[in-house]
């Protein structure tokens, strides 16, 4: 048995990594914030701390004495200030990392994010390409400086670390993303930016917890980076149109011209600035919604032997089963 802490517990990938290692017969502790729903953890008997990933008291106490750390929380968004999310994801990530340096640790997982590279179109681009230095967006920029520190702390302090790169992230628990999207198809918001038929980087949350806990079960995984996605060729209107349509809505079939999303994305975020509200239109969804995104995912299949259990069908089918039974759709 091992004390472990996982970040995020309440959230989508940290309830099944937490769910998987009590299954596994560990004890779990997370952070909790005082407006966090813990009726789940409660259940599972995980040992919670109060405060999140900007209180560096409250980081310390949770890391202290345990034999695991799977860092999942994050400040996550496409559009904000590049501090406020430097505050939660790098120096949370420091924090976590120097009282890991003072303890024996077994592993430290970080999960990442495929959005460290550089915003163009790929085309199986695999871990020998760099994460981009200069990003569009505070998360992508906040979980490349990261992912940058835990590398570090591998080389210079010996942290026995593990980097997962995730691509976007669907699965039960999840009530915020896809829900998101699936609401914007329903009343007829959505839009794709150019052709539907560029490729998405999406991964099941079962899936990815299977990738996590390869990386903490495998030697060889220390000091490594890992792209993971559902190694199933998905494009943009596989993705969308399954959920619509398991949803019970119309397929999105609307688009804008990527030439004109991009000349309209600076308009929409000056206004969102004036407004302080989110832009219709940013160049993170246009990342997103635009661009080719295709990550090979070779090297965690040859190294730790990743083999996705759920195919995009299925996970998808899960997903939206458990929206409908949470009356999220």
């Amino acid at each position: 048995m091992k004390l472990c802490l996982v970040t995020g517990a309440t959230g989508c990938v940290g309830s099944h990594v937490t769910e998987r290692l009590i299954a596994e017969g560990h004890r779990v502790r997370t952070l909790v914030r005082p407006s966090s729903d813990t009726r789940l953890i409660d259940q599972w008997g995980v040992e919670k701390i109060e405060g999140d990933l900007t209180d560096t008291a409250a980081l310390r106490r949770a890391a202290e004495g345990v034999n695991l750390i799977v860092h999942c929380a994050a400040k996550v968004g496409d559009w904000g200030p590049v501090d406020e999310y430097r505050r939660a994801n790098v120096e949370g990530t420091r924090v976590l990392l120097e009282t890991a340096a003072g303890q024996k640790l077994d592993r430290f997982v970080h999960v990442s994010s495929l959005g460290v590279y550089e915003a163009r179109d790929h085309f199986g681009t695999d871990e020998s390409t760099p994460p981009a230095t200069q990003h569009i967006d505070g998360y992508t920029q906040s979980k490349t400086e990261a992912e940058k520190l835990v590398l570090e702390n591998h080389k210079t302090r010996g942290v026995p670390v593990a980097v997962i790169r995730p691509g976007l992230i669907y699965g039960p628990r999840d009530r915020v993303v896809v829900p998101r999207l699936v609401e914007k198809i329903g009343n007829g918001q959505f839009r794709y930016f150019g052709s539907s038929d560029k490729a998405m980087n999406s991964i099941f949350v079962g899936n990815l917890v299977e990738a996590i806990m390869l990386a903490i079960q495998n030697p060889a995984a220390i000091g490594q980076v890992y792209n993971v996605t559902d190694d199933d060729p998905t494009s943009k209107r596989r993705f969308f149109g399954t959920a619509a349509r398991l949803a019970g809505l119309p397929e999105p079939t609307r688009s804008i011209p990527l030439g004109l999303a991009r000349f309209l994305a600076p308009i929409s975020v000056f206004i969102a600035g004036l407004r302080k509200k989110p832009p219709l239109i940013n160049p993170a969804r246009i990342k997103f919604l635009g661009l080719n995104l295709d990550y090979s995912c070779e090297k965690i299949k040859r190294e730790l032997g990743y083999k996705p259990r759920t195919s995009f069908d299925d996970g998808m089918k899960a997903t939206i089963d458990w929206f409908r039974t949470e009356r999220l759709i």
